[in-house]
């Protein structure tokens, strides 16, 4: 008996030193932007050696990955070393104007060649009359990146702010818009969903059970965005650290940025849950699909009569729109992540899923105007997204 305990310990020691090995062996690049224009990465590439420099500029390169591409610095670094260029780069690039920087686990990146011919943006053309033609799929990107970068020139998206943007056409299948998607943003209210994920997870195993008074936290919850019954649901659970690990061990493949540390404090002031944009929209095509637990009284819940900024005040989206999504706002930042079903003049429904989410470094010092001023820019791009989405089915 003590031989095979001594043993078990044996083998846990190499384990740890075989654990500490590889994370210490681990090596990071660093991430600038992701995007499906690769024009758009050439000339931010330039943006960013024109501010960090020729000594970084020689180890930028543009890289693609699927149908992304995007701009790393190949610097192989450890963790430690790295984020320190992480936070220099990003105080120097914020100060141009420019967005932030993450680290990224070190890859063999496939390096994209020449420099394409640019394709031009009539500046004077307003995205939304750009889209009113029918063009590739590249454009509705292109025409949302053009609508933020307009907004930005005016003074009316700032520069300690950074934006996130996704769309996914079902009936095409096809990923239409692609911006900042894998950056951290922070949750807000936008992570309530997940939770709500983790709960119905331990329904399915029968360690919870979804009745009168869990229902009612959970609509109050996801519906009224309340806080204290939130705070319920995740104690539930087991707490923040619970919740987190139910989402990463039996979804991995959905909440790969995702972090969720803290219940939602009695302010409300909730700040280091974090999430991307792309894990916004794993998460969604997962409950449409019926592919995570308590998927229907989800999509049920974020069906609900409450706020959006994706569809009420929108007025170029047809009436009679079906709207599953949920908000999020602090000082610091400004979301809505949702799934629209508009119904076309044939009668047909094309469902489509839109997230954006503006974040401000520092908070906000009048909260309410700019919480109402980014949830119009949010409606704006919903408008615009609405008008691509439509031009793909030949503007029916």
């Amino acid at each position: 008996m003590v031989k095979r305990h001594y043993l078990s310990l044996m083998v846990f020691c190499l384990l740890s030193v075989v654990t500490a090995t590889a994370m210490a062996a681990q090596r990071y690049d660093v991430s600038y932007v992701w995007s499906r224009n690769l024009n758009n990465v050439q000339d931010y590439r330039d943006q960013v050696a024109r501010v960090l420099g020729p000594k970084v500029a020689k180890a930028l390169k543009v890289v693609s990955e699927g149908d992304l591409y995007g701009l790393i610095y190949r610097r192989n670094g450890n963790s430690e070393s790295t984020e320190r260029v992480v936070e220099s780069h990003t105080k120097l690039l914020r100060a141009k104007g420019l967005d932030a920087v993450s680290p990224v686990k070190a890859r063999k990146w496939s390096l994209v060649g020449e420099r394409s011919p640019p394709r031009r943006i009539e500046a004077t053309a307003p995205p939304v009359a750009r889209m009113s033609r029918r063009k590739e799929i590249d454009d509705l990107e292109l025409a949302v990146e053009a609508y933020i970068e307009e907004l930005r020139r005016a003074g009316k998206i700032a520069s300690d702010e950074r934006t996130g943007w996704s769309v996914y056409d079902f009936t095409t299948g096809k990923k239409l818009v692609t911006i900042n998607e894998d950056h951290q943003f922070q949750a807000a209210s936008l992570v309530k969903p997940f939770i709500a994920a983790a709960f119905f997870h331990k329904v399915k195993q029968g360690k919870l059970v979804y009745g009168p008074k869990s229902r009612r936290h959970m609509q109050r919850m996801i519906q009224h965005s309340d806080n204290p019954s939130t705070n319920w649901v995740i104690r539930q659970v087991g707490g923040p650290q619970r919740v987190q690990q139910i989402l990463k061990r039996h979804y991995p493949g959905i909440f790969q940025d995702t972090l969720l540390v803290e219940y939602i404090p009695g302010s409300g002031k909730t700040y280091k849950n974090r999430a991307s944009v792309h894990d916004y929209s794993r998460f969604l095509y997962a409950v449409w699909n019926k592919r995570i637990a308590g998927a229907r009284e989800i999509k049920r819940l974020m069906a609900l009569p409450g706020t959006d900024r994706l569809y009420t005040g929108v007025p170029d989206l047809p009436r009679g729109t079906r709207v599953f999504n949920k908000t999020g706002s602090t000082a610091q930042v400004c979301g809505d992540m949702g799934i629209l079903s508009v119904k076309g003049a044939n009668g047909k429904r094309y469902p489509y899923i839109l997230i954006g989410i503006i974040e401000k470094q520092r908070r906000a010092q009048n909260y309410t105007t700019w919480i109402r001023s980014r949830s119009e820019i949010i409606r704006k791009v919903s408008a615009l997204v609405y008008k691509g989405v439509i031009a793909q089915h030949g503007g029916v």
